[in-house]
């Protein structure tokens, strides 16, 4: 039933349906809560509800318990954006032990995503140390700049090519690169990460453009998210391309000397 115009909420007579393993509402109008009588199918094992607008929490129990099995993306007011990265695993991404959703002080939305604690700290703090008294200054040599560019690149493909859906971490930079006790690199901090879902020519895009507001960080985002591109793979490399030029040159995108024409490259 994908790619038609219905609209309105998924009707409770379909809960009579119990023996269908695959069920297909993707590229509607469909709004609503997603129905809880969907985790009582114990027969289905494939269930697309991307690209509606569907709202509320999703369910947890039965089909939603396998990441691999649900497509939701493309539904803007549905919860879980968090536990859906939280099923994300790879020795070079940090591990994320819990998520929240509630509200704060103000009555705003709150989110959280509470990641492995990294007892070397960030990239930035090795590449730019700050001057202090008491310990001598960190350095990273050849090998190590190597080897965390390495890292962060393997982390980098699985995101875009080794997930169920492929994610756009949309925020690649120093401080977001944690280290180990072994100096091996985890990227961190998922919080503006997007699924995507277009392929064109191998590279992985949104459906939608992104022209409200530049998402990510100045000298790292990619020139074409300022001019309302699609979010995409691409993005992550080209911030990928500015964070090894600064891994190994040692300078921040964003420095003062960086002016009159002169660039990192």
């Amino acid at each position: 039933m994908e790619g038609n115009a219905f609209q309105g909420t998924i009707p409770q007579s379909l809960s009579t349906l119990r023996g269908i393993q695959e069920l297909d509402f993707s590229r509607n109008n469909l709004s609503g809560r997603i129905p809880e009588y969907l985790e009582s199918f114990t027969s289905l094992q494939k269930l697309n509800l991307s690209f509606n607008d569907f709202e509320g929490q999703v369910p947890i129990q039965g089909v939603f318990e396998n990441a691999s099995g649900i497509s939701v993306i493309g539904n803007g007011k549905l919860c879980r954006e968090c536990e859906a990265l939280r099923n994300v695993r790879h020795w070079n991404l940090i591990k994320i032990l819990a998520s929240c959703s509630s509200i704060d002080f103000k009555g705003n939305d709150f989110k959280a995503l509470v990641f492995e604690y990294m007892l070397i700290g960030s990239l930035e703090e090795w590449l730019h140390p700050k001057v202090d008294e008491k310990h001598q200054p960190r350095t990273l040599n050849l090998i190590q700049r190597l080897n965390i560019a390495i890292d962060v690149a393997y982390a980098l493909d699985y995101l875009h090519h080794h997930c169920q859906t492929p994610i756009s971490h949309s925020d690649l930079k120093p401080s977001n690169v944690l280290l180990d006790n072994d100096m091996v690199a985890h990227v961190s901090d998922s919080g503006i990460a997007r699924f995507l879902s277009v392929a064109v020519d191998d590279q992985f895009s949104t459906n939608k453009t992104n022209s409200i507001a530049v998402k990510g960080s100045i000298g790292y985002v990619a020139p074409e998210y300022g001019m309302g591109g699609n979010v995409s793979t691409s993005g992550d490399v080209y911030s990928y391309g500015i964070l090894l030029l600064g891994l190994f040159a040692g300078k921040r995108p964003t420095e003062d000397m960086f002016k009159d024409g002169l660039s990192l490259h």
